[in-house]
């Protein structure tokens, strides 16, 4: 039967004291700010600095006197006000921008009277610009003109207690945070929340904090960047925060990211809800995670547009103008829209857990809504038939009496155990499916994969029995397995599942990995695959860094490894190369900068005793800068020379850094001895193009041999030679080559000495005119000095 809801009228407004002035304070005002006691007997409506008075009124349900307070022009009305959190007695705190707080109360006497009045902000200059009152704390955000403009505000809070005649005290004042941005305060019954402002600096305008004081905690969360840290904060034990110190160690939340647009913020029970523009509302819970709720029908107009969140039994209810839609939390799905005669309802605070009045208990199973047409509360209907068992309630209990029935043991099952013990996953499964948690389409893939799996093991059970070919029955069983548990979320007993099948049959495991993951050969000693993402996402999931494996469980990727250095070591370095092409950004499950060539390596062993060829190959095919040095400086120790200089000249023009290493590297042992002549070829294509003589030369001389004796022409018998300019050549005019054209002039004759121009004209060997002699020198400029010589053609 599908639920109703209704919209009851609890009151209206006459047994309130002051009720025409309550009715034309909600009718006249959008922006008046609306207060309920914990007892729900009191309404608080405040009205922005700057309106007509009065500003301020307290109504109270009768018997009572309400509260009614103005103030002149020329003085400032209060910021917020608030009533404190125990109802025994009705007491009410005002606090005022300068920093002026003043604690009202009622009960001793008629009417209301003056209890406290205090300073927040005692040492003058400072501006209060935000106000909160969580469960007997007082929390404000004050700004401190002394300090940077864009962390010129701190938060600070003072303990708010009980006291006799006096009604209340405030403890002394504890400094939360300093050195922070402008932030709004939120109470929430266990959480305070600060959420950035339209003021905040554009750098920190997506973070928001989360302050349980009951945890001593504090968490920073980004709901864009779907993460969040915790930090220890007891301002009991004197702790306190700089902001700009606590962002700097969580430096991966100050990605560049878009501000929240939020329209409206709410706090609940649940969290923290926000409705944004395009009419999404999520929830922030404690803990700094986020998760959408749902998405309304209509979205905000603008920020003029008025906008309420609440939540009660499950649902959440959305008042936008003058519509009352109402989502489930669960699903998102919309549950009931309505549509009300007026624009202008708030939203109370639920009741406090210690109320005992008869007749407000009846309101506790709803929420209540306050217009000028009066007090009403929304909330679902009750069947007046007899109500039936969930279908939930009949998994479990069907579930139960069955495994009753298998069990050996002697205790009783409950439906309760059933509900909250993880290894009865079946009921658990259908109860979801019945929420409507999965979809259709997701549920029909998922049951006919399990069905298909029931028959197989069905028919091998059978095979098995009879004795026929018992060896192919456990291989394909086993294949089977691998198959289905790659299916699942590979943690826990699926984990230890997946690593007793590989020990047990590894070769079978293994083909069914390479039918899940459609590994292939390309005829080049490399991998292909066309398995989907996210069977490889389960493939390459691991655990946290610095955390062993439960009980000598390895993850699926170091099961692999393991697997394959067992059957067919040489296929290692390709797989591992492979996974580093399919790997995902975070896809290491606690460890997402671990490199994946790391984990292979710690399958093969502690280092020293790992096979020298497989580690080689990993090193090279990883990819990484210090990987790939480190193999070269192997090969360099082994005198792998064609091998070392082949891995540098394998590397593309995207990694010239790595290249120019190598060659330097390469060079001092060529600079060293004569072991690397017969490969300069090589070492000369691997010279880096910006690289002049003269650096060529400064990187030789730092790694020549020192020589104890004088130098000759002709080395001994059996003696290597030094290096000599003719062994150089090669590389010399490599590098003048490559650094003539746009390289800097080196000396004043550099220009003269690579001029490949056209040279000088040859005197003239003929009898000239007039108009040729004019032309051309005379002789005189040919013959050296002192000399007459002329050269004519007697021909």
């Amino acid at each position: 039967m599908k639920r109703a809801a209704t919209l009851r009228l609890l009151s209206d407004l006459s047994n309130f004291s002051g009720a025409a002035r309550l009715r034309e304070f909600l009718a006249a005002d959008p922006a008046v700010r609306v207060r309920c006691s914990p007892d729900g007997r009191h309404l608080l409506l405040l009205r922005a600095p700057g309106a007509p008075a009065p500003q301020l009124l307290v109504a109270v349900q009768a018997p009572g006197e309400e509260l009614e307070r103005a103030w002149p022009a020329g003085h400032p009305s209060p910021l917020d006000a608030f009533f404190l959190p125990w109802p025994v007695r009705p007491a009410l705190v005002l606090v005022w921008e300068s920093g002026l707080a003043e604690v009202w109360g009622s009960g001793v006497g008629p009417g209301w009277r003056l209890l406290q009045s205090t300073e927040l902000c005692p040492d003058g200059g400072a501006r209060v610009v935000a106000v909160a009152a969580p469960r007997g704390r007082l929390v404000w955000c004050e700004e401190r003109p002394a300090e940077t403009a864009a962390f010129c505000h701190c938060v600070c809070v003072r303990t708010l207690e009980p006291s006799g005649e006096a009604g209340t005290n405030l403890g002394r004042t504890h400094l939360l945070l300093h050195h922070c941005p402008a932030f709004r305060l939120l109470a929430s019954r266990k959480e305070l929340f600060l959420v950035p402002t339209t003021t905040t600096w554009p750098g920190v305008d997506h973070i928001l904090l989360i302050w349980s004081p009951g945890k001593g905690k504090m968490m920073v969360a980004a709901p864009s960047l779907r993460l969040s840290h915790s930090k220890s904060l007891n301002p009991g034990r004197g702790d306190s925060w700089d902001f700009r110190t606590l962002l700097r160690g969580l430096p991966g939340l100050l990605c560049p990211r878009q501000p929240l647009t939020v329209h409206t913020w709410a706090p609940t029970p649940q969290g923290l809800l926000l409705l944004d523009f395009r009419g999404t509302v999520s929830l922030v819970q404690s803990h700094g995670g986020t998760r959408a709720v749902g998405t309304l029908q209509e979205a905000p107009v603008g920020l003029a547009g008025s906008a309420a969140l609440g939540t009660f039994r499950g649902t959440l209810a959305c008042v936008l103008g003058s519509t009352l839609e109402l989502l489930d939390m669960s699903s998102g799905q919309l549950l009931e829209r309505k549509v009300l005669s007026t624009d202008r309802v708030h939203l109370l605070e639920p009741l406090a857990p210690g109320t005992k009045d008869e007749e407000l208990m009846e309101t506790r199973g709803g929420l209540r809504l306050l217009s000028a047409l009066g007090l009403f509360q929304v909330g679902w209907e009750a069947p007046q038939s007899l109500e039936l068992p969930s279908a939930e309630d009949l998994v479990f209990e069907e579930a139960c009496e069955y495994y009753q029935r298998r069990s050996l043991r002697g205790a009783q099952l409950t439906p309760e155990e059933l509900r909250h013990n993880n290894i009865f996953r079946a009921p658990q499964a259908l109860a979801s499916i019945l929420q409507g948690h999965v979809s259709p389409s997701t549920l029909l893939t998922t049951l006919r994969a399990e069905l298909r799996d029931y028959r197989s093991l069905e028919q091998l059970k059978a095979q098995l029995v009879a004795g026929d070919d018992e060896e192919t029955g456990w291989t394909e069983l086993a294949e089977q397995e691998v198959a289905r548990l790659l299916r699942t979320e590979l943690m826990g007993d699926q984990l230890a599942q997946l690593n007793t099948i590989f020990q047990a049959l590894p070769t079978a495991a293994w083909g069914a990995i390479l039918r899940a993951l459609q590994l292939q050969p390309d005829g080049n000693g490399r991998l292909r695959s066309q398995a989907p993402p996210d069977v490889w996402k389960k493939v390459l999931g691991g655990t946290a860094v610095g955390k062993e494996p439960p009980n000598g469980v390895l993850p699926p990727f170091e099961l692999l490894c393991q697997c394959l250095c067992q059957l067919e070591p040489r296929w290692l370095p390709p797989f591992v190369e492979l996974a580093q092409q399919q790997g995902g950004p975070g896809w290491g499950a606690g460890a997402p900068g671990l490199p994946l060539y790391r984990r292979a390596l710690a399958v093969l062993g502690t280092e020293g005793t790992r096979p020298e060829a497989l580690e080689l190959e990993l090193l090279l095919g990883s990819g990484r800068p210090k990987a790939v040095l480190q193999a070269v400086e192997q090969l360099v120790q082994k005198e792998q020379w064609e091998r070392a200089l082949e891995a540098g000249l394998a590397l593309g023009p995207s990694s010239p850094l790595l290249r120019s290493e190598i060659f330097k590297l390469l060079l001092a042992e060529f600079a060293r001895h004569r072991r690397l002549d017969a490969h300069l070829p090589l070492l000369c294509r691997l010279c880096p193009p910006d690289l002049a003589p003269a650096e060529l030369l400064l990187l030789l001389q730092t790694h020549l041999p020192e020589e104890s004796e004088p130098l000759t022409p002709f080395p001994e018998a059996g003696v290597k030679p030094p290096l000599t300019v003719g062994l150089l050549r090669v590389l010399l005019e490599q590098t003048g080559a490559q650094g003539r054209p746009s390289g800097p002039v080196l000396s004043l004759y550099e220009d003269i000495l690579c001029d490949q121009g056209t040279p000088p004209p040859t005197p003239p060997r003929g009898p000239m005119t007039a108009l040729q002699a004019s032309d051309h020198p005379g002789p005189g400029a040919w013959a050296p000095s002192g000399q007459g010589l002329c050269v004519t053609d007697t021909g």
